[in-house]
């Protein structure tokens, strides 16, 4: 039938019974009930599922043809309108709300209708359930979407994101690594160390945030697909797992397998709770870095002013002239939603009943959410502040001349009361702390140099 204007309808039939469907709608009834059922949040399922979704249909049609189990023509029109929806062609189609029923059966049978019906308008009969759904149960393939989905989107965006903005870090603590500024624990003055350093424990913070995320992968790839309805593998014929999860594997360039437990697959959702809990973890080292580049942009002239980061916006409606810092600000609040949709995670992991999680469509959504908001605030950081931030050398070296922590390197030539004395006279004058210590002890003005030197105290060890 021809599609005509968005206000005619068709008439489709599912198990139910008969329902009106648009008649531009490449779905069929039962995707039209979940769209009736569901008005809660007008928010569709992440499209990166829904291509994880037809992976799946695609990798199924082409196992079922390899066993015997469906013929080359109806194999060759399902992978050819799966192919159509991972290529983003018929977004449009996918429109039932998250917050649906738990397992995402609406979801995995709007996919099976919508790519039924393209291979229809190519003249092959193929059915929603008998055909596409072939070997398949929605219990098993919207976990496993989950995980591909999830795995896609942390291999081809994520990780390079991360990977970018800590050579951008480290490439700026080179070019910093002889600027020496004052440290600084529990927000006051504290020992010396340099910009680079500083910099450099940004840049380790997220070798291990990496590293991380590297090791709950493992538990990712691996898939539900061929557990069926409760784990058991009912209507999955022998070897249907293990070639499925290698036509995946083929299609994404990722290693794919089995879960060892159906039963855990279908019941859990432990593997993209450990994921999430490790993008919660970079987002405390995105919110780190965003903060600390907020206290040292701070001022330009009440605050601590160590940097000036680029003005990219006017930062007041009232106020001529002010600047804010608008990317760490972003880079906050982004890492801010990523905790707050752990949370929401941790609380729907926990809810597998016996056989089967139904919170499915929820961890998804969340789970692709916070791969987007980590990865899109990496590229900002990487790409527009840290190359082109810029150091207010002045401000740095007046502040560290009259630290009065400096006496620190003292501890071991006066002891330590003697050296809080000199600390002290010199901050309530206002001194540079190596003139107050040549009047309060015996050491002479060249070994005093030589002692509080902010440079070397950066080096570590005991002062000589």
């Amino acid at each position: 039938m021809s599609r005509q204007s968005a206000s005619a309808t068709r008439t489709e039939r599912d198990s139910m019974g008969e329902l009106e469907v648009p008649e531009t709608a490449l779905y069929g009834a039962q995707t039209q009930r979940a769209i009736n059922n569901f008005p809660v949040s007008q928010q569709a399922m992440p499209a990166g599922f829904i291509h994880a979704v037809a992976r799946i249909k695609r990798a199924a049609a082409h196992t079922n043809e390899s066993l015997g189990l469906l013929d080359p023509e109806r194999s060759r029109a399902i992978q050819q309108a799966a192919q159509a929806v991972i290529d983003g062609k018929h977004d449009d189609q996918f429109p039932i709300d998250v917050f649906q029923t738990g397992s995402g059966t609406s979801s995995n049978m709007n996919v099976n209708e919508v790519i039924a019906y393209l291979a229809g308008e190519e003249g092959v009969e193929v059915r929603p359930n008998d055909h596409v759904n072939m070997g398949q149960s929605s219990n098993d393939v919207v976990p496993t979407a989950i995980h591909v989905s999830a795995a896609i989107a942390v291999e081809q965006s994520l990780r390079p994101a991360l990977v970018a903005l800590r050579g951008s870090i480290a490439r700026r603590a080179e070019e910093l690594e002889s600027v020496v500024k004052t440290g600084r624990t529990h927000l006051m003055d504290a020992m010396p160390l340099t910009l680079g350093q500083e910099l450099g424990g940004w840049v380790n913070q997220l070798d291990q945030a990496i590293e991380r995320i590297d090791s709950a992968m493992n538990r990712v790839q691996r898939l539900a697909q061929g557990g069926t309805a409760v784990g058991t593998g009912i209507n999955a014929p022998e070897g249907f797992a293990e070639r499925v999860a290698i036509h995946l594997s083929d299609q994404t360039g990722l290693s794919f397998r089995p879960n060892d437990s159906f039963f855990a697959s279908l019941s859990s959702q432990d593997a993209a709770v450990e994921l999430s809990g490790q993008l919660k973890g970079l987002a405390c080292v995105i919110m780190k870095i965003g903060n600390d580049l907020r206290w040292m942009n701070s001022g330009p002239l009440a605050g601590l002013g160590e940097i000036e980061l680029e003005a990219l916006q006017p930062g007041s409606s009232i106020m001529p002239g002010k600047v804010n810092p608008v990317l760490p600000e972003s880079a906050v609040q982004t890492a801010a939603q990523v905790i707050g949709l752990d949370t929401a995670i941790t609380v729907a992991g926990q809810s597998g009943n016996f056989q089967l999680n139904v919170m499915l469509p929820l961890v998804v959504t969340n789970l692709l959410t916070s791969i987007t908001l980590m990865t899109n605030t990496a590229r900002l950081l990487g790409e527009r502040v840290m190359p082109a931030f810029k150091v207010r050398e002045d401000s740095l070296k007046a502040p560290l001349e009259r630290n009065p922590i400096l006496v620190t390197a003292l501890n071991s030539v006066i002891g330590y009361n003697a050296a809080a004395q000199v600390a002290k006279k010199a901050y309530q004058a206002g001194r540079p702390i190596i003139d107050v210590a040549e009047e309060e002890t015996d050491l002479d003005r060249d070994t005093l140099q030589r002692l509080l030197d902010p440079k070397k105290l950066t080096e570590g060890g005991v002062p000589e």
